[in-house]
């Protein structure tokens, strides 16, 4: 299966990646799966611990087709996927709920995708350090440089997992509403309810010392702005210069 949109390079499909159901909604290209990931922060990361399936939600950010996310190094799920275990992260964008002239067609407008590999536990000192910067540094551009060093203890405490991206899908549905032909004659009220998430005003800490501004840098996280456009803009944004965070103490 091809991707939709010719000339870009595409994932490989198989058994694994396969949009089964509604063939048109499918991607495999780069171009698309990776913008639908950009545009997030949340993930559900699934995988398998002695026959009990867990999905985990976490913070999480990619580097070309590796993926990254992080938690507490006492944690169930680092601990599990540590060391190349097959692991599946999704994101999913939902644009509007979907209300029909009859319960059968009622659906959502959404983006998805579901990303697989062999998730493992980041060691090297270098790697970790430079992976726990861009952490930060994914999300706000340039501001670990600015930030509190971080301490030894929070180093030790932080796992990073990292999964390069063996296959990967996307599933797109932008159609609104869709009836059956003969239902659009019936007396019955349908629409479309666009959905997003909206940046709020900023609230600065009250702790926050007299005379301190906020940054330049969180301009492009604008109270009234679309939290996606804000993400996709700090990825493709400038980064840190720092490569370790250095311990404090």
């Amino acid at each position: 299966m091809k991707s939709h949109e010719s000339g870009d390079a595409n994932y490989p499909v198989s058994e694994l990646n396969q949009v089964r159901r509604r063939h048109d909604r499918g991607f495999y290209d780069h171009a698309t799966i990776h913008a639908l990931l950009d545009a997030a922060m949340l993930c559900h990361v699934s995988y398998v611990i002695d026959g009990q399936p867990f999905c985990t939600p976490t913070f999480f950010w990619r580097e070309g087709g590796r993926l990254y996310w992080h938690g507490s190094s006492a944690s169930r799920m680092l601990r599990n996927l540590a060391h190349g275990e097959p692991a599946c992260l999704t994101v999913t964008h939902l644009d509007a709920l979907v209300l029909a002239r009859s319960g059968y067609n009622h659906s959502a407008d959404y983006r998805s995708v579901m990303a697989f590999g062999k998730a493992r536990l980041i060691e090297d000192p270098q790697e970790k350090a430079r992976a726990l910067v861009m952490m930060v540094d994914r999300l706000f551009p340039q501001r670990t440089a600015g930030l509190r060093p971080a301490t030894t203890q929070e180093i030790k405490a932080t796992a990073v997992i990292a999964m390069d991206i063996e296959r990967a899908s996307a599933k797109i549905r932008a159609r609104g509403v869709v009836d059956e032909d003969e239902d659009y004659a019936l007396p019955i009220y349908a629409e479309r309810i666009p959905v997003s998430a909206v940046l709020g005003q900023p609230e600065p800490c009250p702790r926050t010392l007299e005379g301190l501004e906020r940054p330049a840098t969180l301009a492009g996280y604008a109270a009234g702005r679309s939290l996606e456009e804000a993400l996709s803009e700090a990825y493709a944004g400038p980064r840190s210069g720092a490569t370790t965070p250095l311990a404090s103490r």
